[in-house]
């Protein structure tokens, strides 16, 4: 409680030129000797604050002072800085408060380094981020049905430890207590979200983290050689990695590409209609001929 009372009387004196001991004790319901207290001990940190008695008299700080000069490397103020604006950018409930208050004490604006833009996910959708994001932070477990990739409907208790953005997809790490091991959830496949006010005090494990962790998968995985069309040229290079692309002598991209053989693959091909040929495997050529057989029945 005290660190976070002298927390807020330096904010309080950067914003306000003088401040009594008496609106400082009334502010904080203490006395006023706590609050000469906590000005000493402000003064043995470094914090330059110094008093006036008499009428007009208070407490104040050194003209131009900011905390940067006291506590923190310009380095790690920065990095707290980018930090606090990455939660902001997530509409994080405190962060606008606390980066302002931050931002003030160190005496310098925050970067604005990152933006995510949601637009293209419905009402439904974004409630359902906050959702889960409010529960990572809080420690609140989830309560949901879960859909597979196959269409399996079950019940899961989780506890979310993590959000995760992968292939333009959001996914949630959590201990599954059904399951009674770590799972990783695809957003678009929870329904039914509730978030229970039960806590938990689990952590994500160590060799768990974004740069360790791979797509999820069901289904074994395949390795595909696609022949794409020059004039694909935009998907190309913002769907595969430069070490999977080549050219061809007629001037149409080999790209050779791991994915999860699921029925989300056939609708990734199809999604470049006569743009693409797969040379290999043989059985996602024969595939594909399924499923284009099938939708020509529809409009036949």
């Amino acid at each position: 409680m005290q660190i976070s009372r002298l927390f807020e009387i330096v904010y309080l004196l950067l914003h306000k030129k003088n401040i009594t001991a008496r609106e400082l004790s009334e502010r904080f319901e203490v006395s006023q000797r706590t609050i000469y207290r906590d000005i000493e001990t402000l003064c043995q940190a470094g914090i330059p604050i110094f008093t006036n008695k008499g009428k007009g008299g208070g407490i104040s700080l050194t003209d131009n002072f900011t905390l940067n000069k006291s506590v923190l490397s310009e380095e790690e103020r920065g990095e707290i800085l980018s930090a606090l604006q990455g939660m902001q950018a997530t509409g994080f409930s405190e962060a606008d408060q606390v980066l302002s208050k931050l931002s003030a004490l160190f005496g310098t604006n925050a970067p604005n380094w990152v933006e995510i833009d949601f637009s293209d996910w419905s009402d439904t959708q974004q409630h359902k981020f906050a959702q889960v994001k409010e529960a990572v932070l809080r420690q609140k477990v989830l309560s949901f049905d879960y859909y597979s990739s196959y269409g399996e409907k079950t019940h899961r208790i989780a506890e979310p430890l993590q959000l995760w953005f992968k292939g333009r997809t959001w996914y949630v790490r959590a201990y599954c207590r059904s399951k009674q091991d770590m799972r990783t959830f695809k957003l678009t496949r929870m329904k039914n979200l509730k978030v229970i006010e039960e806590t938990f005090d689990r952590t994500l494990p160590s060799a768990e983290s974004p740069s360790t962790m791979s797509r999820p998968q069901e289904h074994p995985v395949v390795t595909l050689r696609l022949k794409v069309d020059f004039s694909q040229a935009f998907r190309v290079y913002d769907e595969f990695d430069e070490p999977e692309i080549s050219k061809d002598a007629d001037g149409s991209f080999l790209i050779t590409v791991s994915y999860p053989d699921d029925d989300w693959v056939y609708g990734h091909l199809l999604s470049f209609g006569p743009h693409v040929e797969v040379l290999e495997p043989a059985h996602v050529r024969e595939m594909l001929i399924v499923w284009l057989r099938k939708t020509l029945e529809r409009y036949s």
